[in-house]
């Protein structure tokens, strides 16, 4: 008859840090709640410095000589810490390892079968680990499954990329294929190269022609003389304005 498992009776393990009465060296090196440093203190000093602000003494570096304490709300830290904990754990990556075999004999159906699974495995981002396994004289021509293996890696190039190379160990072969990264969009560029017209301009109707800001006299101003706000906003009215369309222009009369 089996021996019935017994009850684990031991209480659950609660929190270790240190805090108030419970921290019993005889003194500490204080940190205030503004973060600055108080000194080496007395222990009762300590607790009394944290009770006038009705803050907790806790342990934060127990391993110091003499351990470093901190005045703070523990409460509220224990919970941001919580916080942070919970945080790093949604921004982290489970990465599965899945393991396909393979004969070096292997039928061509049951290839195709085989490929199809670790296509599917590198789809959801799952690394792949193949083996070869050999049996009998099969050890004797461990090309026939570094072949196989690269044939494979071969033909699955767009979904995987090979992270460690085909390794006998033993009567196995191995081979680990990591997924390849969706890449991004590649549309992010068409914004600029839409705004171009079909012909090639930028932006602009055949037909059309784009106004050339009117020279301020040069000589003059080379001569040390200073531009007037007349002569810039006459410049800036002709930019602003277009010039009128080659087709829209009268004709030049005849003499």
């Amino acid at each position: 008859m089996p021996i019935p498992r017994r009850f684990d009776r031991r209480p659950p393990e609660r929190d270790q840090t240190r805090v108030n009465e419970r921290i019993g060296v005889p003194e500490v090196r204080l940190i205030g709640e503004d973060g600055q440093q108080v000194g080496v203190v007395e222990r009762d000093e300590a607790l009394q410095y944290a009770r006038d602000r009705d803050l907790d003494l806790v342990e934060v570096a127990p391993q110091a000589r003499p351990p470093v304490c901190r005045v703070l709300d523990y409460s509220k830290y224990k919970y941001e810490q919580e916080q942070k904990a919970k945080a790093a754990r949604r921004h982290q990556k489970s990465i599965t390892v899945r393991e396909i075999k393979l004969r070096p004999k292997i039928a061509a159906n049951d290839y195709e079968t085989k490929k199809g699974h670790v296509e599917r495995f590198l789809r959801h981002q799952d690394k792949v680990k193949v083996t070869i396994m050999f049996r009998g004289r099969e050890t004797t021509h461990p090309e026939r499954g570094e072949r196989l293996l690269m044939q494979l890696a071969d033909e699955l190039s767009e979904l995987g990329t090979i992270e460690q190379r085909p390794n006998l160990d033993g009567r196995n072969m191995t081979m680990m294929m990591a997924p390849v990264r969706p890449k991004a969009d590649a549309g992010a560029g068409d914004g600029e190269n839409g705004r171009r017209g079909e012909n090639g301009s930028d932006g602009h109707a055949s037909g059309e022609r784009t106004a050339e800001p009117v020279p301020i006299d040069a000589a003059r101003v080379a001569d040390g003389a200073a531009v007037t706000d007349g002569e810039l906003a006459a410049a800036d009215a002709e930019v602003e304005s277009p010039a009128p369309a080659v087709a829209d222009r009268a004709p030049v009369p005849e003499p």
